[in-house]
């Protein structure tokens, strides 16, 4: 082996690895041509550093990768020698040029992921998203200065593991916040913080449904929500919604046909049609519910938003026999991309869903959700969510005014009394898809009823118009483009 010596290849050399990948290429280079065959020993480190010019420590790092991946075999005392089996038709991750040869497709057989029909709207539209608040009002200097305080009290150990439920300061600032403000009476053992709304409904759909129960839904409502009970294995029954709300007697009577083990529902601002479910049907859909052991799931997305008086209070608050879970979120209020949900049910519940979440996401961010806490503690946080209400309801009243300036009766709605969207409906007689079509061609998009509707239901001709995210200006631009849309 003296006289050999030993060279950097050129591809490897033109991919830019680092010195280690390159003497790692050469080698298995080397033992492709036959140069060095199984069996035979390598050169000592120092003769490798020499031949190839380099320092021996990066020699030894490319070794030890070798042996590894089963190039090479050291034996203590004798050398460093190629293996008898070399790696069976398999790519050194030190070969030159590995980074190049990724597989473009997979080796086995799976379901695709489901189609996603929506379109995207292009940069610089005018989008009336019907669930975003305005990003630009977040309190971004009070998080960011609750957060660095968060780290710097706690020294580093909020980085670590933590309890699935969540940091306790936030657990305890959100039961307090959903007693004094919601009714529910919580302790802090009976709230679970979750990432997001959508992993609480998902936490609960893998908890508590099981392949083939049936779980109610609403006609119109929330997909996202309706996704995560089906992979759970729920046969999702529709139930219709009128002025009221959910229609409770066809629960009823869905109920007395066959078991239904849940309801998923938005009582406070249906999703997305804005009507709250009036009293007489919450007060039978809790004794039905109680009745049939019937879990329901609440999903109050938007509660510190309303324009009128106040807020309904939750049915988690009249729940006396604990069949309701309750989901919240801080995303409209503060941010979507925080991911604040939480979960409100007897502390048994709350137990079920954390060993869940130890499976599917171990923890969330201690160190955000201790600066939440912070926030909620020192009244931030419902100071900017009266800040936001103030904003929003402007808001709403401008793009009412446009809408019906523009429109006039072309398009139908009651002006809602929370939330940060309208439910509108395209007059009969007006070619409803054209109209979408159209708005969109002058850069105005928002949801239709197709996007929110089950799939076995023909969707009505309507929108979903929200108006927390742009200025005034920007709402009444957009009620100028859809009127222009608008058939002549």
């Amino acid at each position: 082996m003296s006289e050999w010596t030993f060279g950097f290849d050129a591809a490897a050399a033109a991919t830019g690895d680092t010195l280690q990948a390159r003497i790692g290429a050469a080698l298995v280079a080397e033992v492709r041509r036959g140069r060095l065959p199984p069996g035979s020993r390598l050169p000592g480190s120092r003769r490798l550093a020499e031949a190839f010019g380099v320092h021996r420590n990066t020699v030894l790092a490319a070794l030890r990768a070798l042996e590894a991946e089963g190039w090479l075999v050291a034996r203590p005392g004798s050398g460093t020698y190629v293996a008898a089996d070399l790696p069976d038709r398999l790519e050194s991750a030190w070969t030159a040029g590995a980074r190049s040869i990724a597989p473009t497709q997979p080796g086995f057989d799976f379901a695709p992921a489901p189609e996603q029909p929506v379109p995207v709207p292009p940069h610089g539209a005018l989008v009336l998203a019907g669930g975003a608040p305005d990003l630009r009002r977040v309190p971004v200097t009070a998080l960011t200065r609750a957060w660095r305080r968060a780290l710097t009290v706690a020294g580093g150990t909020l980085l670590g593991y933590g309890p699935p439920e969540g940091h306790p300061a936030l657990r305890s600032a959100l039961a307090d916040l959903t007693s004094r403000v919601r009714g529910l009476s919580a302790g802090p053992e009976q709230v679970i913080v979750t990432r997001g709304a959508q992993q609480a409904l998902d936490l609960v759909a893998r908890a508590f449904v099981r392949p083939g129960d049936v779980v109610a839904v609403e006609v119109l409502g929330y997909p996202p929500a309706w996704s995560a009970l089906e992979r759970a294995g729920a046969r999702l029954l529709p139930l219709p919604v009128d002025g009221d709300g959910l229609d409770v007697e066809a629960l009823e009577r869905a109920a007395a046909a066959n078991p239904v083990r849940a309801v998923y529902l938005t009582p406070h601002h249906q999703f997305p049609t804005m009507v709250p479910l009036s009293p007489g049907r919450r007060a039978r859909l809790l004794s039905l519910a109680a009745a049939h052991r019937m879990i329901v799931i609440e999903d109050d997305y938007d509660n510190e938003l309303h324009h009128v008086g106040r807020p309904l209070l939750p049915l988690a608050s009249a729940d006396r026999a604990g069949v309701v879970i309750y989901v919240g979120t801080l995303s409209k209020i503060l941010a979507p991309g925080l991911r604040i949900g939480f979960a409100v049910a007897p502390a048994q519940v709350i137990t079920r869903l954390a060993a869940e979440r130890r499976v599917v996401d171990r923890q969330g961010d201690r160190a955000l959700e201790a600066a939440v806490a912070e926030l909620l503690e020192d009244g931030e946080v419902q100071r900017h969510a009266r800040r936001m209400r103030r904003l929003y309801s402007a808001r709403r009243d401008a793009l009412v005014l446009a809408l019906r300036a523009e429109l006039g009766d072309a398009l139908a709605f009651d002006v809602p009394a929370g939330g940060v969207a309208l439910w509108a409906r395209l007059r009969r007689d007006l070619p409803f898809d054209a109209w979408v079509a159209a708005c969109r061609a002058r850069g105005v998009w928002f949801q239709t009823a197709a996007e929110l509707c089950r799939p076995e239901v023909r969707p009505p001709p309507c929108v979903r118009l929200g108006f927390a995210s742009l200025e005034e200006e920007a709402l009444r631009r957009a009620a100028v483009h859809m009127g222009e849309a608008l058939p002549r």
